[in-house]
């Protein structure tokens, strides 16, 4: 039988740097510890479990058996636990009145450092936690309750949430100025999908967004696609003319202006969708968390770039 009280913190780092760095040696160094040291540590966990939780058989190093995913599934639990338990000491200590969380997707981080001044400006005993995700990663924070406001541009199926719209989220297509279409009216939709299309990775909002334009456009027809991990590397590889990109208005703001970028007249654009602000909807409100709500939806997407000030 297992011994739960036998398992310590270190027991399950060990495991975590294990399986992260995909070797002894590997985890050894990102712990600040020997070889030997990390090799104790994992005895000392099969032991408490009477399990195995890594197969050392493979050639590639220490893969986690299904016992030693399980491991790391509950890891994760305890780590989010008591890193939201070290932020809330962290307030109390510093004698503020509270802590929120404020998980933005990964487009938001245009706009979102000065949504956080602003809120710092306001309300200086409060501090906010800002973590900057892709939708997924955004997602997975709201169901581990790691996060307890998030602003994206859909809301989730799961978890079940509380939503308030707080300003336009126009999405266009991308091009540089020297681009054959650039300045094009009436971009037929064939011309279109002959272009090689730069894009988020999987589990980016603008990556849904986009590939559900393209397949709705082509009516399925096949496109070549290049897939690029940031907002700042599109617009980079766009600038370069590598193809043409699909990416929230908000974060070409200043490229638009200066004439580095320019937008392209297609079907369908731009595609306006919604920033919305939400927690999870059995989430306990509390006076802080109802407090920076409140102001962040008053705001009326005065944060965004390019919006006027909100009316009196």
């Amino acid at each position: 039988m297992p011994r739960i009280e036998a398992l310590t913190l270190k027991q399950l780092r060990a495991l975590r740097a294990v399986a992260d760095q995909g070797s002894i040696t590997g985890a050894a160094e990102s712990l600040g510890l020997t070889p030997p040291a990390v090799h104790t540590q994992l005895r000392s966990l099969e032991t408490a479990l009477n399990a195995t939780v890594l197969d050392r058989s493979d050639s590639r190093g220490p893969v986690p058996t299904p016992e030693g995913r399980a491991v790391l599934d509950a890891e994760r639990t305890v780590r989010v636990t008591l890193t939201r338990c070290a932020d809330q000491i962290t307030a109390l200590r510093s004698g503020q009145s509270g802590v929120v969380v404020l998980g933005v997707v990964s487009t938001g981080k245009y706009f979102a450092p000065g949504l956080v001044a602003r809120l710092h400006s306001a309300f200086p005993k409060i501090e906010i936690v800002l973590k900057v995700g892709n939708r997924d990663a955004t997602i997975a924070a709201l169901q581990d309750r790691s996060i307890e406001l998030a602003i994206m541009g859909r809301t989730p199926r799961s978890p079940a949430v509380v939503s308030d719209p707080v300003g336009p989220h126009p999405h266009v297509l991308i091009a540089a100025p020297g681009h054959p279409l650039a300045g094009a009216r009436g971009i037929a939709a064939a011309r279109l999908l002959d272009e090689t299309f730069i894009a988020r990775e999987p589990g980016s909002g603008t990556r849904i967004l986009m590939t559900r334009y393209l397949d709705r456009l082509g009516e399925g027809q096949p496109y070549r696609l290049i897939e690029m991990n940031s907002n700042e590397t599109i617009k980079q590889a766009v600038m370069a003319n590598l193809g043409i990109a699909m990416i929230s208005q908000h974060t070409v703001t200043e490229e638009l202006r200066s004439g580095r970028l320019v937008t392209l007249d297609a079907p369908g654009l731009p595609i306006m969708r919604q920033w919305y602000l939400l927690h999870r909807r059995d989430l306990d409100m509390t006076p802080t968390l109802k407090t920076v709500w409140s102001y962040i939806s008053d705001l009326q997407g005065s944060f965004l770039p390019g919006a006027p000030d909100p009316a009196p």
